[in-house]
Parts: C-alpha cells; structure tokens; sequence
C-alpha cells in the first residue's frame, strides 16, 4: 500500500534500493556546493601561487593556437576542414583543467558562488584580488608565448602564415560580436565547469565538448583569443589600440557577464530556491 501510494517499484531488496540510491546523479545543491568549496579555496590562495599558476596557465594555453595552426597548415584548404583543424582548440583548455592551473574563465564561476552565497565587501573584494591576479598572469602567459612562437625558428613558414589567418578570422568581428561571442563562451565555460563534478570519469569529454564547439562557432575568449591576436600584434599587422579596445576590452567583458552574471545567478538563484521549498513546506 505504501509502495503504491509513493510510486515506487514493488519488491526491491535493500541492496537493490542501495544500488538505486548510488546511480543517482548528485543534486543541484551537491554541484553548487562543490563548486563553491572550490572556490572559497582559491580565493583564499596567495597572490604568489595564484599568479605563477595563472602564468603556467597563459603559456599553457598556447597549445591551442599552436595545434590549430599546425592542423591548418597541414589540411587542404576549404572551410569543410575547418570541423577537424577546430579540435586543436581542445590542446590548451584540456592541458590547463587537467592539470589545475588558473583559468581566469573558470573563475568567473567558481570564485563568483562563494561573493553569492556571502555577499560581504570583504568576499568581493577577495573576488577582484583574484580576478585581477588571474587574467594579469594568463595574459602575461599569453602574450609571452605568442611572441616565442612568431621570433624563434620554430615554425615552418606554412604553419605562420596559419598562426597568422587565425588572428585575422578573430579580428574580422567589430566590437559588439566580440561582445556578444564573449558572452557565449563565458557561459559555455561555466556550464562546462558546472558539468564536471557530476561526471569526473568523463572530464576529459566535457571538456573536448565544450571547447570544440567554441572553436566551430568561433566564440571569443580572453585567454586563447589573446594568443591568436597578439600573434598579429607582434607581426606588425595590428596596433595594439585595436588589441584592447576592438578585441580584449570587449571579450574579457562579454566572459565575466556570461559566467558571472548569467550562469552563476542563475544557477545560485535555483538552488536558493530549492533551498526555501523545505522551509516554506514546514511552515
């Protein structure tokens, strides 16, 4: 009668309703919690570990660029091979997670749900430490080893010239797309982060996932992007009045509104939601 009454399937043992109980998925409230927990630890770090973490991370994000321009240099040109030279995207992202550098994109999740949950002048300004010490350091990284690949011998001149168009695509968007990308990726990159508590055997294909599709709609992110754009930069082909103000200053915003201020309240307002509900039912 009980069974009938709540729905559930007669004549399960108990270890059977044991081995219902571990397949469950964690609730949104488990995701939201660990995600949090990770990010009240960052932002207690020091600036030092954070910024040499966030550098590893620049120069780390370097084999994006570089794997897409050896796949294009190495595929026959059409834009029909664009879907296999986009996977080199995936290089960088998927060396930077796995290996926990800092992400200045992933942040803008994690670090945002403790300044949410605790919203104190002392958590915000933890947030902009952070922030701030993050993207110097991914930059740093960034504009470092796109500098090494244009000077130093390493590159036949076919996978330059590839270095070289893969900049000119990025900066064939005016300000307001690289705006409205940017907001694309910031949330991809937080539902991305969002994703992978729930699934730890399965990080590596969230994140091919998530970063391939990126790379095929061509959303613009801060780190990679500054790699691909600075590459012009230091090839004399852009001023670096276009890099901040046309690519950067636009990007770098579209990021923080999609993961911050679109994903993270929205995810942080459904649990606080499912929170009340016991609450209200009690009352």
């Amino acid at each position: 009668m009980d069974t009938q009454k709540s729905g559930k399937t007669p004549n399960l043992s108990a270890e059977e309703e044991h081995d219902v109980t571990k397949n469950q998925p964690p609730r949104a409230a488990v995701l939201h919690e660990i995600i949090r927990l990770q990010g009240d630890q960052e932002l207690e770090r020091s600036i030092a570990a954070l910024f040499w973490s966030a550098l590893a991370a620049g120069l780390t994000m370097g084999l994006s660029l570089m794997a897409m321009g050896l796949l294009n240099s190495r595929l026959p040109s059409g834009e029909a091979f664009k879907v296999i030279a986009s996977f080199g995207y995936c290089a960088g992202f998927l060396a930077v997670i796995l290996s926990r550098q800092q992400l200045f994109t992933e942040n803008t999740l994690t670090a945002v749900l403790p300044i949410m949950s605790k919203p104190t002048l002392k958590n915000v300004g933890r947030l902009f430490r952070l922030w701030t010490v993050v993207l110097v350091g991914n930059l740093m990284g960034t504009l470092l080893v796109a500098y090494v690949m244009l000077h130093l011998p390493i590159f036949d001149p076919q996978t330059d010239k590839a270095f070289l168009e893969i900049g000119r695509k990025v900066m064939e968007n005016d300000a307001s797309q690289m705006f409205a990308k940017g907001i694309i990726s910031g949330w991809m990159i937080a539902t991305m982060v969002w994703m992978i508590p729930s699934m730890e055997s399965a990080k590596m294909w969230i994140i091919i996932l998530i970063t391939y599709l990126m790379a095929l709609g061509d959303f613009t992110h801060i780190v990679v992007g500054t790699a691909e754009v600075s590459y012009l930069v230091f090839a004399g082909e852009l001023p670096w009045k276009d890099f901040w103000l046309i690519f950067a200053g636009p990007t770098l915003a579209g990021n923080i509104i999609g993961g911050s201020f679109i994903f993270a309240l929205i995810s942080h307002a459904q649990i606080r939601s499912d929170t009340q509900k016991p609450e209200q039912d009690a009352q």
